[in-house]
């Protein structure tokens, strides 16, 4: 069962993760605004980086589990907001 848990914490960060992540380039490219843009990277970065160190903290199979639903996020997202031409 706690297994199942840090799948599914790894998916959820990985898939908020990676939605900012566009929303990011988005405020990079548009916006005025470098220093939210910056703000953003940092939290995005702290955030996924806290949750694989807690991860680890609690030993190899959660860390495993936890990267794993990140890149299962990562696979979602980007099938999701793919453009189509």
């Amino acid at each position: 069962m706690i297994a199942t848990l840090w799948l599914l914490a790894g998916f959820t960060a990985g898939t908020v993760h990676f939605t900012l992540l566009r929303w990011n380039t988005l405020l990079y490219l548009t916006n005025g605004d470098i220093m939210r843009a910056v703000g953003t990277q940092l939290l995005r970065l702290a955030s996924i980086a806290l949750l694989l160190a807690l991860a680890a903290w609690h030993g190899a199979i959660a860390l495993v589990l936890a990267t794993i639903g990140v890149m299962l996020a990562r696979l979602l997202v980007l099938r999701v907001m793919q453009v189509v031409p």
